[in-house]
């Protein structure tokens, strides 16, 4: 795993796969929550994005998926949207995503899960992280290059 300075947008903007992190909620429309932070920024770019995550969220349940219409992974940190960001989710979610094998689509940009809205201390998520992801993932941080 590596670390970088800058904005994930940027990567994406470059044609790179980025990972955003979700919740599990689905709104009574069908819409997965999408208010804050990557995810919704994500929504502004692709308005579908909601509704696809939604209907993965129902038939499947909170976990990993790649948006392959998008070129995005999503990374439940979450539960609930109201809730603080939950470490043995992230691990969960770090399992899943370091499992995925998709040639052609490396590497991966990122931010710190869990990290923002999400409530919790870079020092306590970076080994779960260190842990399942390689080289392949970088975590971009906010901040200038």
């Amino acid at each position: 795993m590596k670390e970088v300075k800058g904005n994930i947008w940027n990567y994406y903007n470059k044609g790179c796969w980025i990972v955003i992190t979700t919740n599990g909620t689905v709104k009574n429309n069908g819409e997965a929550v999408m208010g804050r932070g990557v995810a919704l920024q994500a929504k502004n770019r692709f308005p579908e994005l909601p509704k696809i995550l939604g209907d993965l969220l129902k038939k499947y349940g909170n976990q990993v998926y790649y948006i392959t219409t998008i070129h995005i992974f999503t990374f439940p940190v979450k539960h609930n949207w109201y809730e603080k960001a939950d470490l043995d989710l992230i691990e969960k979610s770090c399992r899943e995503l370091g499992r995925s094998n998709c040639p052609g689509i490396e590497p991966y940009y990122m931010v710190r899960p869990g990290c923002g809205n999400g409530g919790l201390d870079w020092k306590n998520v970076k080994p779960i992280l260190e842990k399942y992801l390689d080289d392949r993932f970088t975590i971009v941080e906010i901040g200038d290059r």
